[in-house]
């Protein structure tokens, strides 16, 4: 069934599978789409919204449905992109929450502006770069994020949101915390720069940019990154997968130094001089788990920190692997991982 309004049509019972990188089967109660700031005005007004629990999907990217989602979802898909100049080397680029993540890192590298680079070919939207504080090969969002427009789901207010208002963390913000399901991100801005400071410290960019064979800058850089991401991550459409599963953790000094003992191997990253970040994915392949599989599920034979589905799985199964894996982790090491993919 279709409630069909002014601007806007409210389906019922109607399936996500599509929209979800996991592609698991689930259905909304209702879904709707918002195109513009008129459907989402309207929205607002509804009985549907005003009664029903509420979800707002991007890209579908980060998120695991473990069984039906009993109220509206609310499909984004507001686009646009503008530059706007902040000084003589500096732009602010903002762009519309349902962009899709990639290609704006597109825009700005085409538009020689630095800064996102290193975050090519993370899936999902705009909107859920600030949520997440997405970050990988040493840079987060927070290093380029300049502010934020959203809408207040209650009242809806409109209000800018800015950096040190954003509460960043690691794969952590404002939104998971207090503001979490309160507010309709709009667009997102940026503050990148023609003059960027090169990132290549991390991970194996060095060693595919030397593999590449061409000079270092914005575009090979990002480049590195697409090579690196796609000869260990597998394609959501070939594959079902939310990308990382898990978060790295952070652990004391002193835990660190007792387990180098028995793992002398174990990678260890300074957050500062009492905690240690370590790998997920170290941890995860060190339990014998990396390319293990349990019927529709398994872990990525290419990256431990990936659940993958194999077919027709349902997001039970999924969680439970990922139960699997955390009970392994906190037996081997006595460490237990944290989930970065939302579970609903």
């Amino acid at each position: 069934m279709c409630v069909i309004l002014n601007m806007l049509s409210i389906h019922e019972n109607y399936s996500l599978k599509a929209y979800n990188t996991f592609g698991v089967e689930a259905k909304a109660r209702y879904f709707t789409t918002i195109k513009g700031m008129e459907e989402l005005n309207e929205l607002l007004q509804t009985n549907i919204f005003k009664t029903q629990k509420h979800l707002v999907l991007g890209g579908g990217s980060n998120i695991l449905f473990t069984g039906n989602f009993d109220g509206l979802v609310i499909h984004n898909e507001l686009k646009g992109i503008e530059l706007t100049k902040f000084n003589d080397e500096e732009y602010i680029l903002t762009a519309a929450s349902g962009e899709i993540w990639h290609e704006v890192v597109m825009f700005a590298l085409k538009n020689n502006l630095g800064g996102l680079e290193n975050l090519s070919l993370i899936p999902g939207t705009v909107g859920a770069s600030p949520i997440q504080n997405i970050g990988a090969y040493g840079v987060e969002i927070k290093d380029v994020f300049y502010a934020l427009q959203m809408i207040e789901l209650a009242t809806g207010k409109l209000s800018t949101l800015h950096k040190d208002e954003c509460e960043f963390g690691y794969r952590d913000s404002f939104f998971k915390k207090a503001g979490k399901n309160k507010y309709f991100i709009l667009n997102v801005s940026y503050r990148l720069s023609t003059k960027p400071v090169l990132n290549t410290s991390y991970g194996a960019i060095e060693a595919e940019l030397s593999k590449m064979n061409v000079k270092t800058n914005i575009n090979s850089i990002s480049q590195a990154v697409v090579n690196i991401r796609s000869s260990k991550l597998p394609n959501p459409k070939d594959l079902g997968n939310a990308g990382s599963f898990f978060k790295n953790p952070t652990i004391s000094l002193e835990q660190y130094q007792q387990l180098k003992n028995d793992f002398p191997d174990l990678p260890g990253y300074p957050v500062n001089e009492h905690t240690i970040k370590t790998a997920a994915g170290y941890l995860i392949e060190k339990c014998h788990l990396k390319g293990f599989r349990l019927g529709n599920v398994g872990i990525h034979e290419k990256q431990a920190l990936v659940i993958v589905n194999y077919g027709q799985a349902s997001g039970k199964e999924i969680f439970d692997l990922s139960a699997l894996v955390i009970a392994k982790v906190k037996q081997t090491f006595g460490i237990e991982l944290e989930r970065e993919v939302n579970i609903l």
